[in-house]
């Protein structure tokens, strides 16, 4: 990485949790590719200084993470349809002032959904109703699927992320019906209080034919491995990052990633 000087352009990240992957992705790729970048990740009680530190002091690019996806949306100048259409930002870019938001979230799971070949007439599970889920809701409803259900408790995000894409909503899991896809957006099996839950039941998990949880730290949650053991079809949170950070970088940097580069910047991301 080059000595840090007055021209080296700074990306960072706002989470509530902020970890070590998105860091590491970003300067490892900013060191093999020979840029003048930095990227530091922050937490933050008070969101809208942060975005005036980011345009007053020229910060480039700022990744955004949970509670922050829907609060940053009236702090920032122009949003992109992959962000405006959902109504959560998890990318902002700075050009001289003017913040611009999208949602490469979005972006990363509709890639997944085409690679990993999950049928679109496949029936859902998806439980979460926060930023993350409007997004990989959005996705399943662009892919063409039509049938999903948003398990959420809360009454009131819950059936207004299922109206929005013409869906169905259940409070509980034991309220939905049968599904071939289950899908985690929620924190549950995230490092911390809820590690070692199971984010459904174990016999939801024998009757489906494909498991994705979006949690990303660490990608080996009680789910996925739940759904290894039952030999699913599992994708992963870290698919999800490697990709969405990818989507970032070129936003922030101009220079497109391959897959060799995203596959090898996430393995470092995640090393001990």
């Amino acid at each position: 990485m080059p000595i840090l000087n007055k021209d080296m352009q700074v990306c960072i990240s706002l989470a509530a949790r902020p970890s070590n992957i998105g860091t590491r992705f970003h300067n490892v790729l900013y060191d093999e590719l020979g840029l003048d970048f930095v990227y530091k990740a922050f937490t933050t009680n008070d969101l809208p200084g942060a975005v005036t530190g980011i345009r007053a002091l020229g910060i480039r690019g700022c990744s955004v993470s949970m509670p922050f996806k829907e609060a940053i949306i009236p702090l920032v100048d122009t949003i992109e349809a992959s962000a405006a259409a959902i109504q959560s930002v998890n990318t902002v870019v700075n050009d001289n002032g003017v913040l611009t938001a999208s949602n490469t979230d979005y972006e990363a799971v509709a890639a997944l959904l085409a690679s990993h070949d999950v049928d679109p007439a496949s029936r859902v599970l998806l439980r979460g109703s926060g930023g993350m889920a409007k997004a990989v809701t959005a996705a399943f409803r662009g892919a063409g699927f039509d049938h999903l259900t948003v398990v959420a408790r809360n009454a009131d995000t819950g059936p207004a992320l299922a109206d929005q894409y013409g869906y169905d909503w259940a409070s509980t899991e034991s309220q939905a019906g049968d599904a071939d896809v289950l899908v985690n957006v929620t924190p549950i099996g995230m490092d911390g209080d809820q590690a070692e839950t199971l984010a459904f039941e174990p016999a939801r998990i024998d009757a489906a034919h494909t498991v994705f949880d979006v949690v990303a730290f660490p990608s080996e949650t009680p789910l996925v491995r739940a759904g290894r053991a039952a030999g699913k079809h599992v994708v992963t949170g870290a698919e999800v990052i490697a990709l969405q950070a990818a989507r970032q970088f070129e936003r922030y940097t101009g220079v497109a990633l391959t897959e060799d580069q995203v596959r090898r910047a996430s393995e470092f991301s995640r090393a001990v």
